[in-house]
């Protein structure tokens, strides 16, 4: 490989072979004829092969057919100038998987017709983004369950008071159409209720948390309910920090997630759950308003063996009254995102048959929040 750059600060061969290892995107050269003349660390992870096995393959090999890849190298040979185009669904015929990613395709200077391949993966940058619509969602329901619970309420209150009255003059036949009544008007309360969670704007009282501790706890009441039957695994990372936050409504959304990964197992005989944690850097998000980024790097998953979520309602999952259970009123999970949006982190679902993980992501503790 050649220098890098002018004669006074030359950087070798070697230094630029790890200089592009160092890269977190998948970066490629490509020669001429297509063959794969280089690739550094993130490439081989992307396309699941070792370095010398992609030096025995050619870009087509490693694209689908017809793959966008191929044109825009062709477009930068030919124009001898970079291109790039985003969003773009790349998958790969040896994972099948598909995946969102900016490409970016240069000549190599003084390579002859050699061009340099970049991929940058768009998974985590679109799942803040739309983590953040989610966000923006779950508050849309605000107006509409404040209007809820004065509006319907209080008619559904006489509605039930006025079936009591009548079935008392019933015979039995008809006793059963007042009880009917009564259990809708009940039922249609408790959503009501559980709606006039998003109305309220207060500010959550919070403490220094531990997250296992709460984990813990979710798995002790999922083993004596709901979860009876299903094997909960454990793989925590014991020297995470404190979470800023209120314990009742985390225990509430790692109790939905964790249900709602019993419901999805609970028809197989390895139905397995598994809760964990983790520190991982390097994940920030701007906070709305202002020009500052706050770190994310406390992660807790809550994944699961069952059959994944449905393609056509994955990108609205947490949209309110969106739902695939039959009995099911679709703000289980608008509420975990709203819960977890005001503990300033996100929250993320990944799914495919046989492995979903849903992924809380929530700021270290600072200094100022150990006294609320």
């Amino acid at each position: 490989m050649s220098a890098i750059g002018g004669s006074d600060q030359a950087v070798s061969a070697p230094d630029a072979v790890l200089l592009m290892d160092a890269l977190p995107h998948p970066v490629l050269t490509i020669a001429a004829d297509g063959r794969v003349a280089s690739a550094n660390d993130a490439a081989e992870a992307f396309f699941q092969h070792s370095s010398s096995q992609l030096l025995r393959l050619t870009i087509a090999d490693l694209v689908p057919f017809g793959s966008p890849v191929l044109a825009l190298i062709t477009q930068a040979r030919a124009r001898q100038a970079p291109v790039k185009e985003y969003r773009i669904d790349i998958g790969t015929p040896t994972t099948g998987l598909v995946r969102p990613v900016d490409i970016y395709v240069a000549p190599a200077a003084e390579t002859g017709d050699f061009v340099v391949l970049m991929l940058q993966e768009r998974t985590m940058a679109d799942k803040i983004e739309q983590q953040l619509t989610h966000r923006g969602a779950a508050r849309s329901v605000t107006g509409l369950a404040a209007m809820l619970a004065h509006e319907i309420k209080n008619p559904l209150s006489g509605i039930r008071g006025a079936a009591q009255l009548l079935e008392s003059g019933l015979e039995d036949g008809d006793r059963a159409l007042t009880r009917l009544i009564t259990q809708e008007t009940d039922r249609i309360v408790k959503l009501v209720d559980r709606m006039e969670v998003f109305s309220d704007e207060r500010p959550i009282d919070r403490e220094p948390v531990n997250i296992h501790a709460v984990l813990d706890h979710v798995r002790q009441l999922a083993k004596t309910g709901f979860a009876k039957h299903i094997s909960i695994v454990e793989a925590y990372d014991p020297s995470l920090p404190s979470v800023h936050g209120n314990r009742d409504q985390l225990i509430q959304v790692f109790l939905n997630l964790v249900k709602n990964a019993a419901e999805a197992v609970e028809d197989r005989n390895d139905g397995e759950i598994t809760l964990s944690s983790a520190f991982q850097p390097g994940i920030r998000i701007s906070v709305p308003g202002t020009s500052e980024r706050v770190g994310l790097p406390l992660e807790f998953c809550v994944r699961d063996n069952g059959p994944g979520v449905p393609s056509e309602i994955r990108p609205h999952l947490f949209d309110p009254f969106v739902t695939t259970k039959a009995s099911g009123s679709g703000l289980g999970l608008a509420l975990v995102a709203k819960i977890i949006g005001d503990h300033g982190g996100v929250v993320e679902c990944d799914s495919r048959p046989r492995r979903t993980l849903f992924r809380v992501l929530l700021p270290m503790i600072q200094n100022g929040d150990r006294h609320p």
